[in-house]
């Protein structure tokens, strides 16, 4: 699988980055047989949450045989300084390790959450804090909304995070607002030498009414064209990787589609995005 430079950290990270919210619900079993699965995959760069369910203690007993072959992101939803360093600590605990690669303010998604999360004891402190006394080399910030693009141009103006993450892909792609700051923040990304994951890379629209089929809380791309498709198109810009899918019965497909991927030039990026009017984005 293709590996790119994960901005300043230097990290090579393979192009398809384990989202751990796969692990959602899942017993030991089903776990271990995920996690050899991404493995056998050449995966090399895994990222989690407390908010993931049961992931964090389905991951912890993997750490001690695979922990220094892997880039490990964890994240906190806590505001506060206080707040966020008990979360660190916790997470740190239920993963049996001793240190994060990548510690990251989540769900950060309007000017007010970067509010709460930057002012002075904020989430933001604990972090430095915690880069200070050797609990993560590294500082994120993670949001999923319409806004995130513009936010997250802000948040780097305001402090030298090493790392974004936030949704692209062509169904999004087509409003026009969200593609013009989603491609300025990679610009900005790229002149700061911000590494940049990407989510929700195969949505093809929202549940809406429909029955919830899979673990993800949208309405995924399933067969394995039209996922080939959308990782093509997330790929093909200047980005770092993409967090897999939080549905074991995605991910195989996603894995895969990583690992064939093929880019795309402008004009094929432009005529998939015209398609988009046969789905519905996800933020609105």
């Amino acid at each position: 699988m293709q590996t790119r430079r994960f901005g300043r950290t230097g990290h090579m990270s393979t192009v398809a980055i384990f989202g751990g919210a796969a692990l959602w619900a899942a017993s030991q079993a089903e776990a271990d047989a995920v996690v050899q699965q991404v493995l056998a995959a050449g995966v090399n760069h895994f990222d989690v949450a407390p908010s993931y369910g049961v992931a964090e203690e389905r991951l912890g007993p993997w750490m001690p045989q695979i922990r220094e072959k892997i880039f490990l992101g964890c994240k906190t939803t806590e505001r506060s300084a206080d707040g966020a360093a008990a979360e660190l600590r916790r997470s740190l605990e239920r993963l049996q390790v001793d240190t994060f690669d990548l510690y990251q303010i989540h769900a950060v998604e309007t000017m007010a959450d970067l509010d709460a999360a930057t002012r002075s004891g904020g989430a933001l402190d604990a972090m430095v804090k915690a880069r200070e006394e050797g609990l993560t080399k590294y500082i994120g910030i993670t949001g999923h909304g319409v806004e995130s693009p513009a936010v997250f141009r802000e948040a780097l103006r305001r402090f030298d995070f090493d790392s974004v993450l936030f949704p692209i892909n062509f169904v999004q792609f087509a409003n026009p607002e969200y593609r013009r700051h989603a491609e300025a923040l990679l610009g900005t990304c790229r002149s700061k030498d911000v590494g940049t994951m990407i989510i929700k890379s195969v949505t093809r629209s929202p549940w809406g009414n429909l029955p919830k089929t899979h673990l993800t809380w949208y309405r995924p791309f399933t067969d394995p064209t039209s996922i080939q498709r959308a990782v093509n198109f997330a790929l093909s810009l200047d980005v770092t990787g993409l967090c897999t899918a939080g549905d074991p019965k995605v991910l195989p497909v996603m894995l895969r589609a990583c690992q064939e991927f093929q880019p795309m030039d402008v004009a094929e990026r432009q005529a998939l995005i015209d398609t988009a009017d046969q789905f519905e984005p996800l933020f609105a």
